[in-house]
């Protein structure tokens, strides 16, 4: 497994929000996104990757595109981010920081096999428990056989 690109892997997860994030910069079409992002260290980030991410924040309102005339070549989808995506992004940003060590803290948890003398997590902080459900559980109906003792 070592031959997996961890980088792409974890970006996968985070386009969106690294997408939000350089928006907030400004307006730009996607190759100017992917322009930042790359000037930024996450490395080649491919327009198929990134279109269907600009295009499914649009359609959830977090960003808006407009059809402008290209500069001596082909039009171009400019996106801008909207005040729900500015909302979104704060949100994404004040969570960052809880989640970054929980995954850290679960990284640098010792394998099974070490614990016996592994030392203790690095950090107390705790990040706040999922929200339950409030499914109702229903036990599962008992049957009987002749066969059963009770």
């Amino acid at each position: 497994m070592d031959d997996i690109d961890l980088t792409g892997e974890w970006l996968r997860g985070l386009l969106g929000t690294c997408a939000l994030a350089a928006l907030s910069r400004g307006s730009a079409h996607g190759y100017a996104v992917v322009q930042q992002l790359q000037a930024a260290g996450l490395g080649p980030i491919k327009g198929g990757a990134l279109y269907p991410v600009l295009n499914r924040l649009e359609r959830d309102g977090a960003v808006t595109a407009q059809w402008r005339e290209g500069e001596g070549g082909p039009g171009r989808k400019v996106f801008t981010l909207t005040e729900a995506g500015r909302q979104h992004l704060a949100s994404l940003r004040g969570a960052w920081a809880p989640f970054a060590e929980t995954v850290g803290l679960l990284l640098d948890a010792p394998d099974a096999a070490d614990a016996a003398g592994a030392p203790a997590p690095r950090s107390t902080t705790t990040v706040a428990p999922a929200p339950t459900s409030t499914a109702t559980v229903v036990p599962a109906p008992t049957t009987t056989t002749s066969g059963d003792r009770s």
